[in-house]
């Protein structure tokens, strides 16, 4: 379809001169009247106008007034044949595309609609994908029905609309950049950077320069000046990741950004102004490396203005069904695959396995799923050995490397703190004859905490009595 452009001019001659020589790439409708160009505006799907400046009745930065009204983001070029610097100052004022004067030269007036268009269609393209950006990071996409889940969702509505510092905790693998992500796509930021930085994946030697940037010749090898993530982040959001494996000595810089909102270079002696909204997270209690003297005092209660905790895995599995349904359909199309599901052998081992990996690692293994499986569900041997080793209750395999005697430990542990806990609970109801409120002050819980232990084991209360 032809971009459809309006013509404005009480000259006849100028309307014919424009219909001839823009007809053959556009649809031209013509006008010699402010009113009727602006009815034109308000029923016809109008890309672009040009309107003269002078003309009886409705003027045409009249008429641009009036159109801003009713299309605010529809280009207009402006023309007249009484250009002065204060018509041009009052247009752009109005926001106008362009200002051009008579008598048009055909050939400059093609290139300049060719601009404004291209211009147009950019504006366009940009707004789509932000909202395809808001539509894939913003809270709608963080899957969960549990109350933990739609604590965080809650959360992240509330402060996204603010500039306050963001501190976001849990465990690795539970989400936390998909959280940052969902606060600055929900901002009014949304349309500025999101620059994300891992404070434990780069030497802490070059994590400064990262951070700061640096001026040509500030240390060997900086041949050009390079700027850092934070003014890379500027008027948007910086994410680091990882805080707590920040180095002391770069905290104290991070504290002066966070206050003073000014950066300098490493090399530098200039400060540079900057708007930055800074999101940390961290899989560490910041609080205890606070105690043992690895974390600043006064840079954790400033990160600390606003926490949002997202829980593991293993305390929503209720979430699980969701999820699966959720990276199933995420995955679908990359990998070619038709699986609607998992079948009902191979579910309880996803309901059952504690998940030290968290959501990250329910994702790698269904992926894993989806790649092995032969048909549209994912079978028992499509799963890994680890999580069907588990449901076995078979002992663990002698850790290859460091990573995965660390990962064994973790899943041990949680075991145990599983099947501690279940006890306790089934211990706890014994002596209670199953009334909750009875058997959670026997061990000193309130009801709700000891609901959620009910709900989270699979408890039936109806085992223990009639209390």
């Amino acid at each position: 379809m032809k971009p459809k452009i309006l013509i404005v001019d009480d000259e006849v001659r100028m309307q014919r001169i424009f219909e001839i020589n823009l007809s053959p790439k556009y649809e031209v409708l013509t006008s010699g009247d402010g009113q009727e160009a602006l009815e034109l505006v308000k029923t016809q799907n109008i890309t672009l106008m040009i309107t003269d400046l002078k003309m009886p009745g409705m003027s045409g930065m009249a008429l641009l007034k009036e159109v801003r009204r009713v299309l605010p983001d529809l280009p207009v070029i402006i023309m007249t044949a009484y250009g002065t610097v204060e018509n041009a100052v009052q247009a752009m004022k109005e926001g106008v595309a362009d200002y051009i004067l008579k008598p048009i030269k055909m050939d400059e007036m093609e290139i300049l609609i060719e601009k404004t268009l291209s211009l147009r269609r950019l504006k366009e393209e940009n707004r789509d994908l932000r909202q395809e950006l808001k539509t894939i990071y913003g809270p709608g996409n963080i899957v969960g029905n549990h109350p933990s889940m739609q604590k965080v969702i809650q959360l992240i509505q509330q402060v996204a609309g603010t500039k306050a510092t963001v501190l976001v905790q849990g465990e690795s693998g539970t989400g936390k950049e998909l959280v940052a992500r969902a606060i600055h796509y929900e901002s009014d930021r949304s349309s500025k950077p999101f620059v994300v930085i891992n404070c434990a994946a780069i030497p802490s030697n070059l994590l400064e320069s990262e951070l700061f940037g640096y001026e040509k010749g500030a240390f060997t090898g900086a041949v050009k000046t390079k700027r850092g993530r934070l003014e890379l982040a500027d008027r948007g959001t910086l994410f680091l990741d990882e805080i707590g494996e920040m180095p002391k000595e770069l905290q104290v810089k991070i504290l002066r950004v966070l206050e003073e909102q000014k950066i300098q270079r490493v090399g530098g002696t200039e400060d540079m102004e900057v708007d930055n909204r800074i999101i940390a997270a961290t899989n560490k209690d910041l609080k205890q490396a606070v105690e043992a003297g690895a974390f600043r005092d006064d840079l954790y209660y400033r990160l600390n203005v606003f926490t949002v905790l997202i829980p593991p895995l293993r305390e929503r599995k209720e979430d699980i069904p969701l999820l699966v349904e959720h990276f199933l359909a995420k995955h679908r199309e990359t990998f070619k695959k038709k699986v609607i599901g998992v079948t009902e052998r191979a579910f309880p081992l996803l309901m059952n396995y504690s998940w030290p990996g968290n959501v990250r690692e329910l994702e790698n293994f269904l992926v894993r799923g989806m790649v092995l499986c032969g048909s549209e569900t994912i079978e028992v041997g499509d799963l890994p050995e680890e999580l069907r080793r588990e449901e076995r209750g078979e002992e663990a395999k002698v850790p290859a490397d460091k990573e995965e005697l660390k990962r064994i430990k973790k899943q041990a542990q949680q075991k145990i703190k599983e099947e501690i806990e279940k006890k306790f609970v089934v211990e706890a109801l014994s002596q209670g004859a199953g009334n909750i409120q009875r058997s959670a002050g026997k061990v000193g819980m309130d009801r709700r905490q000891f609901q959620n232990l009910i709900k989270k084991y699979g408890i039936s209360k109806k085992d223990f009595g009639n209390g």
